[in-house]
């Protein structure tokens, strides 16, 4: 869920694909400073340790982007609720103990009820106290309903680390940067991405797609590698398309999905990102079984080009939600 920042007009902008990666690596830096203390010595209102975070739709973004360094705790909390209280206080003091090798974020359902309700609904989370985890972008269930024992959750968090160290090569937030940030206060470019990038500056999409698929298959929670390679695929749907011919195939069939998706992306490619998403919520109205799920999905992954934060996107939600359900 991450904000992505494209300039589309006639043809998607190159430079936006690398732009939006960079962004996101500034953000995280950001995050990462802020959960530390800042580098002015402000808390931000984190405790004292600097590793606990309120949650809200304002910070969500640069909060889940720390799970590229270190596991995020996501703890669904409510003042109405004694037990959840209660883990709230147990996860507070484990933050400090692990001091920055997991970060925890504390979401209040009641002050942030819209946020709260997606992710419980994501999660499948059925009451509290309750949490789960994000590890480099992937979501880790941990307990809801009944909160483990201090120990006993001290090792389910021991095996978040484990498991974001050795398979996500996560290094924690108290530890430095591979790199460092540069002296500009900007963050280093991820070596990870410097043949997709390389492949773009060439102008070979196919290529810095394949660059892109061999970096989330050794690291699947890359964020900027996802993002990235679904905006170059995007460029490389609507290569040497003819337009006219694309739009009269989809309107004399409006249920013909591989006719109305095309032009679904062409109409992103172009900024028109309202049709677009219109197209598609009307194609999966129209349609049944295989086809309709084809078109939800390929609905789905342009709301991750567009990007999560777009209040387009948000509208197309709601969209596709009253026709599915």
């Amino acid at each position: 869920m991450q904000p992505r920042n494209m300039s589309m007009r006639g043809v998607v902008d190159l430079g936006a694909v690398k732009a939006a990666s960079e962004a996101a690596a500034q953000r995280a830096a950001r995050a990462a400073s802020a959960a530390r203390g800042g580098a002015d010595g402000t808390s931000g209102g984190a405790p004292a340790g600097g590793f606990v975070v309120d949650l809200t739709e304002a910070n969500f973004d640069s909060v889940l982007a720390l799970s590229q360094q270190a596991p995020v705790v996501l703890e669904f909390s409510s003042q109405r609720s004694p037990h959840s209280v209660q883990l709230g206080a147990l996860l507070d003091q484990l933050a400090d103990e692990f001091a920055g090798r997991f970060v925890l974020a504390r979401l209040d359902i009641d002050a942030n009820p819209q946020l709260a309700q997606e992710l419980v609904m994501q999660a499948g989370i059925q009451g509290l106290p309750a949490a789960v985890a994000v590890i480099a972008g992937q979501l880790a269930p941990m307990f809801d309903r009944a909160a483990p024992q201090a120990e006993q959750l001290r090792q389910i968090l021991d095996q978040l680390v484990m498991v974001g160290e050795q398979r996500f090569g996560l290094k924690g937030m108290g530890a430095p940067e591979a790199g460092g940030a540069e002296d500009d206060g900007e963050p280093a470019g991820d070596p990870l991405l410097a043949a997709a990038e390389a492949a773009l500056d060439a102008g070979d999409f196919a290529g810095a797609a394949q660059e892109y698929r061999n970096v989330l298959a050794d690291h699947p929670g890359h964020t900027e590698a996802k993002l990235a390679l679904a905006q170059v695929e995007l460029i490389l749907r609507t290569q040497n398309v003819d337009p006219a011919e694309a739009r009269r195939k989809a309107a004399d069939d409006p249920t013909d999905v591989d006719a109305q998706t095309l032009v679904a992306d062409l109409d992103v490619a172009g900024g028109h990102i309202e049709d677009a998403f219109d197209r598609l919520v009307d194609t999966v109205r129209r349609t049944t079984g295989d086809d309709r799920n084809k078109a939800r999905v390929h609905l789905l992954g342009l709301f991750d080009v567009v990007g999560s934060d777009d209040p387009r996107v948000v509208k197309g939600r709601t969209a596709l939600t009253s026709v599915l359900f």
